[in-house]
């Protein structure tokens, strides 16, 4: 027999091996690498997520019970998967259209992002998933049990509760480290998904393997191994229609509303034509899984003997025969399917704790503002991370309580029982534009009572829980609410007795709620986009906003999904709406965009709830008004022209209104421009000529009284020479006169002169700070006026940061094929009212320390034309913020250089 260590020993191998594999393709899908990742027949096989512990060694164990049941768990998925193919390519649509990324997300969003509801279906898969977890770790500890027993070296069989807890603990490290990587639920998890598919093909070939080994090695051929099976007690259980018709609806049910296989199934969907193959890929996977479950059941029956566990006949069978190596791939198998279903569970179900539950409770503790301070990406990275923890130490924790003497099977049916509860609220919301978010939370209450009550609660036993008497007498002493016989319906299988009253009473409360409560207006735009997602995917509740809240939601965008890819939303948005700068117009079309994009990270619930805390309410859009209310289409849509061009009016005013301020600000800034060099004109002339007439009429002067007065009357040429000079720069700029001056060197040489030339010393007051590393660029340009550029910004830093303890940061990054250089103080920045005229040439904005025509900007900005460039403002930031973006034409690498 092999030993238990040889054992532990190859399973850490394998998980170790998951590691690189999931590792691998991570690294390759962040490089853009590994399209096979994305491949039709990846997708399919991380369906095989729905084959877990239960199938694998449940299976038989079923069979060996129940006879020819087994076959509902899956001939379920298989009728959905064939013929309800629309129905999941209605669903993916939907998910990939409103960026849902769990199924309470997609129930809430479809009934008015509602964040109560998808708190109340968080709660309830948490609990409904709890016993499948459980039930993984109870098929992991009895795989090791089995082998303990069986190994002569072995004194004492291992503590089933250590085993539990260590196998939690492991799969708990191995969800965080693969499943957390990223905080948009929208980005693909690649490593589990392969991590997931490689399993899939293992458990496969672990069960197919054995069933040849018992059809061929032990029965010894195929019309034994069917003399064997009819001669089985197998062939003579009498099977139940109804309880049949019932275990095939729930299987069904379950295949649709598992929170893992929404994941794997929407959440993780690349492309939708992947469930053309899956469609017939997946049942013959499913065929595969069932070929060999009825012979190792009926072989296990009549060669093991009595009080053997049926659910390892797929472990013990080889065990008995001496066959270690097989026994050592059936436990892999085994390991497999049981471990790729708490992984992916526990990602779905941290996903929506965190969206639903952390994260609103998180802001309603920050005071229910979105422009908060605060990194909102590491909370909710953190709020799943422990959220995994969480759930796998809940399954843990129901398998402890339960004490796993229950079969696989019956333990994985309360589960499916449980999120069965979900199907009439998400059915409803695909298919019935009525259905509203009252009748969804009633029924969703109702039948989670009556299956914990009837179901979830009795799992545990006669127990201070459900004491024996409520058994006998219902609760409160009432005959009808007992358990097992609800209403006075006696003699009826536990089960569908269960799943009968929990769905009925669900989908009847749902119905009928929804049926006396009217809608929100949210809730019907939502419903008409759900119902009508094929005409209306592209489009969702509109927004209205006004300019003045475009830096409140940068600011809130740069918390969650991070500075780089809120800038880069923010900035493709204003250059599509023909808008220079960071800052786009909060348009409607804008809004919705942002608020996919944010959902992706704290669901959508949340998102629309922190957009709609800055921007005000909603707007509804002609699409949306015709797709709620389809007979008063043209007074509808009349309707809402009228308010489109309303909205339009009022943007075209806003914009009127801010270029007739900056045209306002233009004309001050004029005036004050005007005095300002007439100022500065005045004051070096006059200098000039006080002290020439000093030099001019005075007799007797010293040598050192003249040197005095030259130098005096030199710095004022100097002051003026250099005003003129400005002046004359900028109109030669202006007309496309100046003759550039292209030369080569290296960004960080050119930085070191600028710095220099800009007056920094050892008795500097303003600190500067670079990443040389990435200044190792070579640049081929007219490095003189480029100088003249950097060294306007870093003097431009030194006047005007107010802090205590002035700094600026240089920092280079290559963006695709552009080189940006950005330029960041420490101070308290420009004002949101006059960042649009700061690059004018009549622009002073505020006091200081030093004095100015106030034309060094435009002059930047007119260089940076000329060499095919930009300067911009960039607000958001800690304090004054610019940025020099060069083309791709004038950067090379020191590489490119030598060559």
């Amino acid at each position: 027999m092999a030993p238990l260590n040889v054992l532990v020993l190859v399973c850490l191998t394998y998980v170790a091996f998951l590691f690189v594999v999931a590792f691998a393709a991570d690294h390759a899908a962040r490089r853009g690498r590994g399209m096979w990742l994305r491949s039709p027949i990846i997708y399919t096989l991380s369906l095989s997520i729905y084959c877990t512990a239960w199938t694998f060694y449940g299976a038989v164990g079923f069979a060996a019970r129940s006879g020819l049941e087994f076959a509902t768990i899956y001939l379920g998925p298989t009728l959905v998967m064939i013929g309800w193919w629309w129905t999941l390519r209605k669903m993916v649509r939907v998910g990939r259209s409103q960026r849902v990324t769990s199924i309470a997300d997609l129930i809430s969003s479809r009934y008015g992002k509602s964040n109560t509801l998808a708190v109340c279906v968080t709660l309830l898969a948490v609990i409904g998933t709890t016993p499948y977890i459980a039930l993984q770790l109870q098929s992991v500890t009895l795989s090791f049990a089995t082998f303990a027993a069986s190994d002569p070296t072995s004194a004492e069989l291992p503590d089933q509760q250590s085993t539990a807890l260590w196998v939690a603990l492991g799969l708990t490290l191995f969800t965080i480290l693969f499943g957390t990587r990223n905080l948009d639920a929208n980005e693909r998890h690649h490593g589990v998904v392969i991590a997931i598919a490689l399993e899939a093909v293992v458990k496969l070939f672990a069960l197919l393997a054995v069933g040849v080994f018992v059809v061929w090695g032990l029965a010894g051929g195929i019309s034994e191994t069917i003399a064997r099976i009819d001669a089985s007690p197998i062939m003579h259980w009498e099977v139940s229609g109804g309880r049949w018709v019932g275990l095939t609806m729930l299987s069904a049910a379950a295949f649709l509303c598992l929170p893992r296989m929404f994941q794997v199934m929407v959440v993780e969907n690349e492309n939708e034509d992947d469930l053309r193959t899956a469609a017939w890929a997946f049942p013959g996977y499913l065929m595969l899984m069932s070929l060999f479950v009825v012979p190792i059941a009926a072989i296990g029956l009549q060669t093991m003997p009595a009080g053997v566990n049926p659910d390892l006949f797929v472990l013990t069978l080889p065990l008995h025969a001496g066959r270690d190596g097989l026994a050592i791939l059936s436990f892999i198998g085994g390991f497999s399917s049981a471990t790729s279903m708490v992984i992916v569970a526990a990602i779905a179900l941290s996903t929506m704790v965190s969206n639903h539950v952390v994260m609103p409770l998180w802001l309603w503790a920050k005071g229910g503002t979105a422009v908060m301070s605060g990194d909102v990406r590491h909370v909710a990275l953190m709020a799943r991370r422990l959220s995994i923890g969480g759930i796998v130490f809940l399954g843990y924790l129901y398998f402890r309580v339960s004490g796993g003497g229950e079969s696989l099977a019956a333990i994985g049916l309360v589960s499916f029982a449980g999120v069965a509860q979900f199907l009439p609220a998400l059915m409803g919301g695909l298919f019935w534009r009525a259905a509203n978010r009252t009748g969804a939370i009633s029924g969703l209450g109702v039948g989670f009572v009556v299956w914990m009550y009837s179901m979830f609660l009795p799992s545990f036993g006669t127990s201070s829980i459900l004491p024996q008497h409520i058994f006998d007498h219902g609760l409160f002493g009432l005959d009808w609410l007992r358990p097992y016989a609800l209403f006075g319906a006696e003699g009826m299988d536990p089960l569908v007795h269960a799943v009968m009253w929990s769905v009925l009473l669900n989908t009847a409360v749902f119905i009928c709620v929804s049926l006396l409560t009217f809608p929100r207006p949210v809730e019907r735009l939502q419903g008409a986009q759900f119902v009508n997602v094929f005409r209306h995917s592209s489009t969702a509740t509109g927004w209205s906003g006004d300019l003045a809240r475009s830096e409140d939601l940068m600011i809130m965008s740069q918390r969650i999904i991070g500075s780089r890819q809120a800038q880069a939303l923010f900035s493709g948005a204003a250059q599509c709406q023909g808008l220079a700068g960071y800052l786009p117009e909060p348009t409607p079309d804008f809004l919705l965009e942002l608020e996919r994009e944010l959902s992706g990270s704290v669901g959508t619930a949340t998102a629309h709830a922190m957009i709609s805390q800055i921007v005000g309410g909603a707007t509804v859009s002609v699409e949306d008004l015709l797709a709620v209310a389809d007979e008063t289409a043209q007074i509808m849509e009349y309707s809402s022209r009228l308010e489109a061009k309303t909205q339009e009016q009022a943007r075209t005013a806003r914009q009127l209104r801010a270029a007739n301020q900056k045209l306002t600000q233009l004309s001050v800034q004029k005036d004050s421009f005007l005095s300002q060099i007439s100022h500065e004109l005045r004051t070096p002339m006059t200098s000039i000529r006080a002290f020439s007439e000093i030099l001019r009429d005075t007799g007797g002067l010293s040598p050192e009284e003249q040197a005095k007065y030259s130098t005096i009357i030199h710095d004022e040429a100097v002051r003026l020479t250099r005003l003129l000079d400005d002046l004359l720069d900028l109109s030669v700029l202006e007309n496309g006169q100046v003759v550039m001056n292209t030369q080569t060197g290296r960004l960080a040489d050119l930085l070191d002169r600028t710095i220099a030339a800009a007056g920094g010393g050892e008795a500097d007051s303003l600190e500067i700070k670079r990443d040389r590393d990435k200044e190792d660029v070579v640049l081929t340009t007219d490095l003189d006026r480029l100088a003249q550029v950097f060294i306007n910004l870093i003097a431009n830093a030194r006047k005007y940061c107010d802090a205590e303890t002035p700094c600026l940061s240089i920092s280079t990054k290559q963006d695709g094929a552009e080189l940006k250089i950005d330029f960041v103080d420490n101070g308290s920045g420009i004002a949101t009212d006059q960042q649009s005229v700061i690059f004018e040439k009549f622009a002073q904005i505020g006091a200081t320390k030093a004095g100015g025509a106030g034309l060094g900007l435009a002059i930047c900005r007119e260089i940076m034309t000329r060499l095919g460039g930009d300067i911009s403002y960039l607000p958001g930031q800690s304090g004054g913020a610019f940025r020099v973006t060069l083309p791709a034409s004038v950067v090379s690498s020191p590489a490119d250089e030598t060559m």
